[in-house]
């Protein structure tokens, strides 16, 4: 799939990003409450030139940009219903716009490699799926540093944010609270929800609203249930990255919390947007980026 010129007059000044949530793999196959707020937001978001995905579900030793033409659908769990390997999510990659990324993040310092067979993974499938059900946006995966925590997918973010100004819609993928060994206590236990999942979500959403980097990039200090929420890193990394390339591309970025709600649960569906300057809404309201 080509990639649209960057002066496309569809094409905004500055794209917002985004944080959405992946859930369980189930979601593919019961996207509920949080599949319809990401649906929405497809339909008040202008048309990117592409996608870049950041998703949980794929860290390398050095950032790394997916270069392949043809995406492949990549089914990375187990032990569920066979309906859900039988979908595909037929998105077209582009290696003109990863060549782009990939100079854009050295040229910011960023050691960057390209892998041309790499293909969608989960994280990344599933909520595409949603924003754009017709696979017809080209979609380059960019995979999250296996060190250095928060503070290096916050860094990968501002590296990334030139790419807004260009059309390219950054996207990270994952979950504001990911304790699988709560969930299956949850489960033996009647479906109760541990008190923390709320009290985290809530505590990021002060965080983001205040602008307060320094208390987020430390959320497993300074969070209730911090370290409950995430017993590793990689589900709430992709909203650093989100994070990270709106500040990078304006001094105040707002953050517009556009769902609110709790799968599974343990799993905090939070949707996040930020902008230059949309309204401050309540969850579910829907989102016009200036």
């Amino acid at each position: 799939m080509p990639l649209s010129p960057a002066s496309d007059t569809t094409t905004p000044a500055l794209l917002p990003t985004l944080f959405v949530p992946h859930g369980a793999p189930t979601f593919a196959l019961k996207p509920g409450a949080a599949g319809a707020a990401i649906a929405r937001l497809a339909d008040k978001l202008p048309r990117p030139r592409a996608v870049i995905v950041v998703s949980a579900h794929w860290q390398t030793p050095l950032p790394t940009v997916g270069s392949a033409t043809r995406l492949e659908t990549i089914h990375d769990f187990w032990g569920f219903p066979d309906e859900l390997y039988a979908l595909r999510y037929p998105a077209s990659g582009c290696p003109e716009a990863a060549r782009e990324i990939a100079a854009t993040l050295s040229a910011a310092g960023v050691p960057v490699a390209l892998d041309n067979e790499r293909g969608l993974d989960h994280g990344a499938w599933v909520p595409l799926r949603l924003l754009y059900p017709e696979a017809d946006v080209p979609v380059i995966p960019l995979s999250l540093p296996l060190s250095g925590g928060p503070q290096a997918a916050w860094e990968l973010g501002r590296a990334l944010a030139p790419l807004s100004k260009r059309g390219f819609l950054i996207v990270g993928s994952g979950s504001v609270t990911h304790n699988l060994r709560d969930y299956q206590m949850a489960w033996r236990n009647g479906g109760q929800t541990p008190a923390y999942v709320r009290q985290f979500a809530d505590w990021v959403d002060s965080q983001l609203q205040a602008g307060d980097t320094a208390a987020l990039l430390a959320y497993r200090q300074q969070a209730p249930g911090g370290a409950q929420a995430h017993p590793s890193d990689e589900h709430l990394l992709p909203l650093f990255v989100a994070w990270g390339a709106a500040q990078a591309a304006t001094a105040t970025p707002a953050a517009t919390r556009l769902h609110a709600g709790i799968d599974d649960f343990v799993i905090a569906m939070d949707l996040w947007a930020f902008g230059t300057s949309p309204e401050q809404q309540s969850p579910d309201a829907a989102f016009l980026p200036n």
